[in-house]
C-alpha cells in the first residue's frame, strides 16, 4: 500500500469508527424500539389527566380549513391552552361543532377539544413510558399525511436527525466493505459472513414471495 492509500486508509478507518460511535445510540433506540412495536400492548385509552379550557379564540374559517391550513390554524388554539407537540390531524364535526386536534410529544399525547360553539376546550392528556416515548420517535415523523407532517419544530429536527442517521449507516457500511477489502487475512471469513447473510437475505424474499 502506497502513501495516498496508506491515508486514505486512515482517514477511513477513523471516519468509520468515530461517525460509527455517534450513530450507534440512534440505532440502538431504533433497535430496541422494534421490539417495542411488536410486542408491547399499551391502553391508549388511558388518561392521565383532563382539563377544561374556557374562552378560548377560535380562528375565522376553522372549520372550511383544510390540510396544512388547518393544521397552521390549529397551532393557534392549542398553544392558548398551554400544549406543544406535533399536531397529528384535525377533524371538524360539523353536527356538533366540536374541533379534534390531537398532539403528540415524546412523554405525553394529548388531544384538544374544541366545542366551537362553546369557546371551550378539554385537554386529555396521557403520560407515556420512555420505550414509548422511543417507539414514537421510531415512527416519526412517517410516510403517512406528509403534507401535515413536520408542523411542529422539534419534529423536524429529529427528522433532520433520522436522515443523517440513514446517510452515516450507510457510509459505515461502505466504509467496513473497504476495510475488509484492505486486510488480507480477513477476506475468507469476510467472504463467508458476506454470502450467508446475502442468502438469508434472499431467503427471507423468497419466502414472502411465494
Amino acid at each position: 500500500m502506497n502513501g495516498a492509500g496508506k491515508t486514505l486508509y486512515r482517514w477511513t478507518r477513523d471516519l468509520h469508527l468515530y461517525l460509527g460511535l455517534f450513530v450507534s445510540p440512534f440505532l440502538v433506540a431504533f433497535a430496541v424500539s422494534v421490539f417495542f412495536l411488536n410486542h408491547a400492548k399499551v391502553d391508549t385509552s388511558a388518561v392521565s389527566s383532563i382539563a377544561t379550557v374556557r374562552d378560548i379564540a377560535v380562528p375565522a374559517g376553522m372549520e372550511r380549513t383544510q390540510g396544512r391550513e388547518a393544521v397552521d390554524l390549529a397551532r393557534k388554539i392549542v398553544d392558548q391552552v398551554g400544549v406543544t407537540g406535533e399536531i397529528g390531524f384535525v377533524r371538524y364535526l360539523g353536527k356538533e361543532r366540536r374541533l379534534v386536534i390531537p398532539v403528540s410529544r415524546p412523554g405525553v399525547e394529548t388531544v384538544v377539544d374544541v366545542d366551537v360553539s362553546k369557546r371551550t376546550a378539554v385537554v386529555s392528556r396521557r403520560i407515556t413510558s420512555v420505550m414509548e416515548s422511543i417507539a414514537y420517535l421510531h415512527k416519526s415523523p412517517g410516510p403517512h399525511n406528509a403534507v401535515l407532517r413536520g408542523n411542529w419544530f422539534w419534529t423536524r429536527v429529529w427528522k433532520w436527525l433520522t436522515d443523517g442517521t440513514v446517510y452515516l449507516l450507510l457510509f459505515s457500511s461502505v466504509s467496513g466493505l473497504y476495510l475488509w477489502l484492505t486486510i488480507r487475512a480477513e477476506r475468507r471469513v469476510g467472504l463467508v459472513l458476506l454470502g450467508a447473510g446475502a442468502m438469508t437475505f434472499v431467503a427471507f424474499l423468497y419466502g414472502l414471495a411465494i
